[in-house]
């Protein structure tokens, strides 16, 4: 086998190997949204898939504020705020949203970004519930129920929105606190917190409820399981509540000693309801609430509207750059075109196979590298073309048209990744997505216009004895 056999071997492979990782990503977007969302659900989503970002796809962008007055005074903010994204990303990660992006911004803001997700409510629910679990004894002592009996006589004055008003909170008997219930109702509960959501193994949506409502299963790890039983043991016929983030979701009557260290948390939860609430308790608590500064929602609508405007725009550019090529550079304009062609193949098959999240500013990246990979075409050709009008044979043209014009395609294009991996590094969201496009784009623009363009000449030059070069 010749060389030329073997570099045309090569490049057939390439060409394969990169259909094989994007047929996964043509294949998924041409099935119905609808779907899609069924099959993101049960978390059938290809391996080598090319993500649409947010402002392609629709979604939810929040940006929240850790409420740093809320931490423990000998906790450290850094570990805080990697404990809160740590939490927000499992959060995210169990409700099987695709790509989403959660970084810090700043000091003590974390960005949040949900492609698909355009329920904003119900992005804020689960990004932003504390998660603070804790089972405690409620107070039916005489003292316990005549305090109930003054606070009920403020009325709504009992409330400062959804937290106890400081009124009701001076009639509070000591070695008490007392807590909304989800229904209205006030509990008196007992300080003693004996078992938290941190002693929590698992938690799970299963129906059993009144009249078959959903309900959270829960079940506490070993250690807790024993205090659980001692602690239900000792207060048979006694209420037990069960709060989260000091609100009392179930308060039911303990009948019997319980063993095993499971339960059920019910409080008139829709199926959704259930299902946030048991991503949350599995993924813990945040350190500290977080706070929501800035919310938006960008429609699946404006999105497509993106994709349809910037293919549209694409092509047009594209269409542009080919008639150029073909017009002015002749036969040799048209092998451009084949390499500018593969160049695109390769670059959306390299983000197919790691999974990269195409944006508006990625697809900028794109079109601005295939510029590239035609500027290299035309340094090559118009060397090519100083060297035939200096009188030097074709074959030996094409061979120094390129050697020459390889130093300053190459100079360009480390200039240009340079820059690139420098918006990486500092720039955030579109801004990396921009400059990831840019510099896959680069190398594989490198490769088609350097490698796949001259395999072209020297083969036709190989194959037959040409005087005269269409250029």
């Amino acid at each position: 086998m010749s060389k030329l056999q073997i570099k045309w071997t090569f490049v057939l492979g390439s060409v394969i190997l990169a259909l094989f990782f994007l047929y996964p990503t043509v294949n998924w977007y041409s099935l119905d949204a609808s779907e899609r969302e069924k099959l993101e659900a049960y978390r059938q989503r290809p391996k080598w898939l090319l993500n649409l970002g947010l402002d392609l796809r629709g979604g939810t962008h929040l940006l929240m504020e850790l409420d740093v007055s809320k931490l423990d005074p000998k906790a450290d903010l850094s570990d805080a705020m990697a404990r809160a994204i740590e939490i927000i990303r499992n959060r995210v990660d169990q409700f099987g949203v695709a790509e989403p992006m959660i970084v810090r911004q700043g000091q003590r803001w974390i960005v949040v970004q949900l492609p698909g997700i355009t329920n904003t409510a119900q992005a804020k629910e689960l990004v932003g519930k504390t998660a603070l679990l804790e089972w405690r004894m409620v107070d039916d002592s005489d003292v316990a129920q005549k305090a109930l009996g003054k606070i009920a006589e403020l009325g709504v004055a009992a409330f400062n929105g959804p937290k106890i008003s400081s009124a009701a909170a001076k009639l509070v008997p000591a070695g008490m606190d007392l807590f909304p219930g989800k229904e209205s109702s006030l509990y008196l509960v007992k300080k003693e917190t004996p078992i938290t959501g941190a002693q929590l193994e698992t938690a799970r949506v299963s129906t059993g409820g009144d009249y078959g409502m959903p309900v959270v299963d829960f079940k506490l790890k070993p250690e807790a399981a024993v205090t659980f039983a001692n602690l239900t043991g000792a207060n048979v016929g006694k209420r037990m509540a069960i709060l989260l983030d000091d609100i009392v979701y179930s308060a039911p009557v303990i009948h019997t000693k319980i063993s095993g260290g499971s339960g059920f948390i019910e409080g008139q939860f829709s199926a959704d309801d259930a299902r946030n609430l048991a991503i949350v308790l599995r993924a813990g608590a945040l350190p500290a609430p977080v706070n929501l500064i800035e919310e938006r929602t960008v429609g699946p609508t404006l999105g497509e509207d993106s994709i349809r405007a910037g293919i549209t725009s694409g092509l047009v550019g594209l269409a542009l750059v080919v008639m150029f090529m073909v017009v002015y550079y002749r036969l040799s304009g048209v092998i451009a075109c084949m390499a500018l062609a593969l160049n695109c193949l390769y670059l959306l098959a390299a983000m197919s196979y790691f999974q990269s999240t195409l944006t508006l500013p990625g697809m900028a990246g794109m079109i601005l590298s295939l510029a590239m990979a035609v500027d290299a075409n035309v340094l090559i050709f118009e060397r090519i073309r100083e060297e035939l009008r200096a009188g030097k044979p074709v074959r030996l043209a094409v061979t120094q048209g390129y050697d020459r014009a390889f130093t300053a395609i190459l100079d360009c294009n480390i200039t240009t990744v340079g820059v690139a991996a420098f918006l990486f590094n500092f720039g955030t969201g579109p801004i990396k997505g921009f400059a990831v496009t840019l510099i896959v784009g680069i190398i594989m623009s490198f490769v088609t216009a350097i490698y796949v363009t001259r395999l072209v000449f020297d083969s036709y030059l190989s194959a037959n004895p040409v005087e005269e070069l269409s250029i």
